[in-house]
């Protein structure tokens, strides 16, 4: 009974953290099954693939693949460029996800970008079990992703629209995100960090390639760093 309180009270102090996402991946998501069905693809095929795939952008760009002729190195080479920010993330979470136990397996599959905002950044109170925090966020975020894929593939199958803009959702759940985290702090050491890095990259390497080098220097820079960060998040 006690572990039972303990998981949904993790589940209520979770929830909250989540709701921008609900409303991104929503509509994206809905964007997505009817993007999907309408270009020809059954309504479970959507589902599917992102109860398996969770890849987000990954799966827009994937629809035009699929529809093409049969490449897998091409496919492999976007899926690895796209997907390659993932790799920094897992390295960031790998002291946050020591200890989870089975719940490690979800975690590493359901990492997203969200995801990781909120479980890298988010303290959870003192009695609120972190294992089980994280979990949530992941499996709410994946939930809300794979439901917005449903609706729409459902939705694909009777109504089409055109669906240019709705992706900025996801620019303005990003922006919603860094809101929060900069008046939460107190120092602004990650934000300032992470800000500055993209900008520099932006205007160094341009749009099409600045993401990968501007991870790199996100890295490097928490790792120089890392102690008056470590201490801001103590204090905090």
């Amino acid at each position: 009974m006690e572990k039972q309180k303990a998981v949904f009270k993790a589940l209520k102090a979770a929830f909250p953290y989540t709701i921008p996402v609900f409303t991104g991946f929503t509509f994206l998501g809905i964007s997505y099954g009817v993007l999907m069905t309408v270009s020809g693809f059954p309504a479970w095929c959507p589902i599917l693939i992102s109860v398996a795939v969770y890849g987000g952008s990954l799966q827009f760009a994937a629809v035009a693949m699929l529809l093409s002729a049969f490449a897998p190195a091409e496919v492999f080479a976007v899926a690895l460029m796209v997907q390659a920010r993932h790799l920094f993330y897992g390295i960031t979470m790998i002291s946050r996800y020591n200890n989870t136990g089975w719940k490690k397996f979800f975690l590493i599959f359901g990492m997203s970008d969200e995801t990781f905002s909120i479980n890298c950044s988010t303290k959870p109170p003192e009695d609120i079990d972190r294992p089980w925090f994280m979990l949530w966020v992941t499996l709410l975020d994946w939930a809300y992703w794979v439901g917005g894929t449903a609706v729409g593939a459902v939705l694909g199958n009777f109504i089409t629209f055109n669906t240019e803009g709705l992706d900025f959702a996801m620019t303005a759940m990003f922006v919603v995100i860094f809101i929060e985290q900069w008046l939460k702090d107190k120092k602004h050491y990650t934000a300032v960090i992470g800000a500055a890095a993209s900008v520099v990259c932006l205007l160094i390497f341009g749009a099409d390639s600045f993401l990968i080098p501007t991870m790199l220097c996100i890295l490097i820079m928490l790792a120089i760093f890392r102690k008056p960060v470590e201490k801001a998040g103590e204090e905090q």
